[in-house]
């Protein structure tokens, strides 16, 4: 029996493809440790990233930007919208505050339902180009998941930054894709704060407080992005030629 995928999906839809597998571990990690999930979203931004590495490398597939999209569901709709869910149920249950758990539970599902629609519509829009309308799915579940990592666990603040984020995802404010040198600087530093917990296992040395100083530092880079993305970060050349392939992650 021979899989109708060998041969039909490239290696940088094999990435694509794990980086949804991460996102469905993130959902089952939430159960148990939310850091533990939001290192997995962050993992899965680093995947989401590394696709496009390779699918400038090594060539992409047709169905490169389908897959790409439907993952980041996954990982960047699903996986945090779990995760602020958690934290809410975690700390009241619906027979004890009913209003609570049904914000923070819809704020979660109104997420999740926006991420779709953006994503749907990067697809059909948007992937040549070198902007996308509306904050980054991946944009917003990095940010949830650094702050959770840094200490904000507070239910109420997960529920504002999610209902927020679910409003921005819809908006037409315009993102420039990040400069390649741009990216890896992002992507290193969500690689320290997915390392971490390796690094004190492996040695004593490492300071306790390096982890939520990594997870800081991607909360101001993040952060940075999204307040000042769109009116300071457009440069010479950022804008493709309408002809110009666009790159994949959104």
């Amino acid at each position: 029996m021979r899989f109708r995928f060998v041969g039909r999906l490239g290696l940088a839809d094999a990435v694509t493809v794990a980086n949804a597998a991460v996102g469905f571990l993130a959902v089952v990690a939430a159960t148990v440790d939310l850091e533990l999930a939001a290192r997995l979203v962050l993992l899965a931004a680093v995947a989401d990233g590394l696709d496009g590495v390779v699918a400038r490398h090594r060539g992409s597939t047709d169905a490169g930007p389908y897959l790409d999209s439907l993952a980041d569901v996954a990982s960047f709709g699903v996986a945090p919208a779990a995760l602020v869910a958690v934290a809410v149920l975690d700390a009241a249950s619906f027979a004890s505050a009913p209003v609570f758990v049904s914000v923070g539970v819809g704020a979660g599902a109104l997420f999740v339902a926006t991420a779709v629609a953006r994503l749907g519509l990067y697809t059909a829009y948007d992937s040549d180009a070198r902007e996308t309308v509306g904050v980054p799915t991946t944009l917003a579940a990095t940010i949830l998941a650094a702050a959770v990592i840094a200490g904000y666990t507070e239910p109420g603040i997960l529920i504002a930054g999610t209902a927020a984020f679910a409003v921005l995802m819809g908006t037409t404010v315009t993102y420039p894709d990040l400069h390649a040198q741009d990216a890896l600087v992002m992507g290193v530093v969500q690689a320290a704060v997915i390392l971490t917990p390796v690094g004190h296992v492996a040695t004593a040395a490492l300071p306790a407080w390096i982890g939520e100083g990594f997870a800081f530092a991607l909360l101001f880079l993040a952060c940075g992005y999204l307040l000042l993305g769109p009116r300071f970060y457009w440069g010479d050349g950022i804008r493709s030629p309408p002809e110009d392939a666009g790159e994949r992650g959104v």
